[in-house]
């Protein structure tokens, strides 16, 4: 890590360990999109591909992390995980998924409005209302918890290592 970014990221706080009950109420946030996406039987790992792809957008590496991890354990492949950021050119991923993946980007990214809509009727021909509903708040969701990581410079260490 060179100077400057050891620098740059001594000089962050931490805005969840400063501000916890803010983030509790955040953590609480997320405990409920996690049962409202369960309720709407989506899959987890549809769940953590929404998680991983908007994080990726978002640039939050701390977040790309506990979600791959998470991913992994849900019974996702490392095959779709590392094509991921190019699931349009792919033929790995379902329709739902693929639909759920251009709903989050919309979500990330809402200033393509065409995007948008296009987007919402993909979902619209696989989802049920409490599923697109479910999706939206997991991008949502995941969106807050990528700025508190962007924010706070969350480290990322190497697995294995203190």
């Amino acid at each position: 890590m060179s100077t400057s970014t050891t620098q740059s990221a001594a000089q962050r706080i931490f805005i969840d360990k400063q501000s916890p009950k803010a983030y509790h109420a955040l953590l609480q946030t997320s405990e409920a999109v996690r049962t409202v996406a369960a309720e709407a039987d989506l899959e987890r790992t549809l769940v953590e591909l929404v998680n991983l792809r908007v994080s990726q957008l978002n640039g939050c590496a701390y977040c790309l992390d506990v979600h791959t991890r998470a991913a992994l354990r849900a019974g996702e492949t490392t095959q779709r995980l590392g094509v991921l950021a190019a699931w349009r050119d792919t033929e790995v991923f379902t329709p739902a998924e693929r639909a759920a993946l251009a709903l989050a980007e919309a979500v990330t990214e809402p200033s393509d409005a065409a995007a948008q809509e296009s987007a919402y009727d993909a979902a619209r021909a696989v989802f049920s209302d409490d599923q697109i509903s479910a999706v939206i708040w997991v991008a949502l969701t995941i969106n807050a918890f990528n700025r508190v990581s962007i924010m706070s410079k969350h480290p990322v260490r190497a697995a294995g290592r203190p």
